[in-house]
């Protein structure tokens, strides 16, 4: 608010003296681009609780999900090799009998 108080001054100020036209063009884009920026502030903190991005905790929640799906596909891996392998070797030591 203070800052307010002290605009208003300069404004004055600024207007007594006759400024030139360039600098009244580069106060007014300042000016302009800082409401716009108020302006886009304020509509993403009002929109911001209805954005569909997913919340730092749901990605947590998935990154564990998709690490317990990751480690129990291993573990079947290595089940699944564990049984393959002495079938493996029977149907090899059945051919080499059958030779």
């Amino acid at each position: 608010m203070e800052t307010m108080h002290e605009l208003i001054p300069f404004a004055k100020e600024m207007l007594s003296q006759k400024p030139n036209r360039k600098m009244v063009k580069l106060y007014m884009l300042g000016s302009v681009l800082a409401f716009f920026g108020v302006v886009i502030g304020l509509v993403e903190t009002v929109c911001s609780p209805f954005s569909s991005q997913p919340s730092l905790e749901d990605e947590e929640d998935k990154n564990k999900a998709g690490a317990v799906r990751e480690q129990q596909q291993r573990e079947d891996l290595v089940l699944a090799k564990g049984k393959a392998q002495p079938a493996l070797q029977r149907a090899l030591v059945t051919r080499q009998h059958a030779s």
